[in-house]
């Protein structure tokens, strides 16, 4: 799909650019604060369901095509099992095991596997800045996911005191947080062939009531007492990370989408686990170890390398042309035109419909 690169005339644009990350941050502050009185599963279900059927409605409203071939309800189908029931699952039951901020920045290192699936099934180029991001990403992440102990002590499994095995990596939320950013890794990449079937606005609706309704079966089978003890505060809370944290943050995300910000949007990604981690702190008390601290920002720096390394690389070229003169303008012309300063045009590709939370 052809985006326009048209600049967006709104007032306080760039509060508006930035509003989808600081919603979906603060959704996960949200939806943790909530959890103790309720289940993960059920949480998840609600996150989803009722954000799919205002997505719908407001594509109703807009005219937009509903899907109609079995090739498109099935693209459909497999994009909601994985991005929608799968990721925010592990998204749920990791959040009850983990903090805001720390399952912030795991869920937005999906860039990180989205860079690497994109190589190995349609050969997109990584470049230096790419894989430099993803050699710094893997260590900020193992820094995050990974116990103090077992890092101080050289990855001495007896020396640290500790029997590591598949239970608890499935107990982990860093772990469960890390299987969440995978499944929306996959789920990013599977968008390439859904929007070639169905509007992607249209089929991000669709996913979020399909992916819901098998969480509400599970969190029926699995759980109990899912809303006894929810308070006014809580349902309101839940009301916050569906309607601002789901269905206007995507609502605006495909709006800057579709008629091109002047900013990478994907560039933006790292500011979700930096409202995560500051809301986190303020309202639920949240702090990070010394090594976590460092691993957070070490996987923010490589966020940031892995979706400008196009851009980061045009410039080092540019200045290396400009360092060896070449095509560099007379002092003549210099002096009788006034140049504008070098920019580099980015696209925004509606590859990642949900830099999600």
């Amino acid at each position: 799909m052809q985006l326009k690169q048209t600049d967006i005339k709104l007032p306080f644009q760039s509060l508006f650019l930035i509003a989808p990350f600081f919603l979906w941050g603060t959704a996960m502050v949200a939806m943790k604060g909530v959890l103790p009185q309720t289940t993960p599963l059920f949480v998840a279900g609600v996150r989803l369901v009722p954000a799919g059927l205002l997505i719908l409605l407001f594509t109703t409203l807009q005219g937009r095509p509903q899907p109609k071939s079995w090739k498109a309800w099935l693209w459909i189908s497999i994009f909601a099992l994985v991005d929608g029931a799968l990721f925010q699952g592990f998204l749920a039951e990791g959040l009850e095991r983990t903090g805001a901020g720390l399952g912030s920045v795991m869920i937005d290192s999906q860039p990180l596997a989205v860079a690497i699936l994109s190589l190995w099934l349609f050969q997109d180029k990584i470049g230096f800045w790419g894989w430099l991001g993803l050699v710094i990403g893997v260590g900020g992440i193992s820094l995050i996911g990974l116990p103090d102990e077992l890092i101080l002590n050289g990855f001495n499994l007896e020396t640290a005191g500790m029997a590591w095995g598949v239970d608890h990596l499935f107990q982990s939320g860093e772990w469960l947080m890390l299987l969440a950013s995978l499944s929306m890794a996959v789920g990013t990449v599977l968008v390439r062939w859904v929007c070639r079937h169905c509007d992607p606005v249209v089929a991000t609706g669709w996913h979020m009531i399909i992916g819901g309704l098998p969480l509400f079966a599970l969190s029926g089978g699995l759980e109990s007492e899912q809303w006894i003890h929810l308070g006014g505060a809580d349902w309101l809370a839940l009301a916050y990370s569906t309607v601002f944290g789901s269905a206007i943050a995507y609502a605006l995300f495909f709006y800057f989408a579709s008629s091109g910000s002047l900013t990478s949007l994907s560039s933006l990604t790292f500011l979700t686990p930096v409202f995560a981690l500051l809301f986190g702190n303020l309202f639920l008390g949240e702090v990070l170890s010394p090594l976590q601290s460092l691993g957070v920002g070490l996987t923010l720096v490589s966020i940031y390398l892995v979706n400008q390394r196009d851009t980061l690389a045009e410039k080092l070229k540019f200045k290396r042309s400009d360092a060896q003169g070449l095509n560099s303008p007379s002092e003549q012309q210099l002096n009788s035109s006034e140049e504008k300063p070098f920019e580099i045009p980015v696209k925004v590709r509606l590859s990642e419909p949900e830099p999600k939370l």
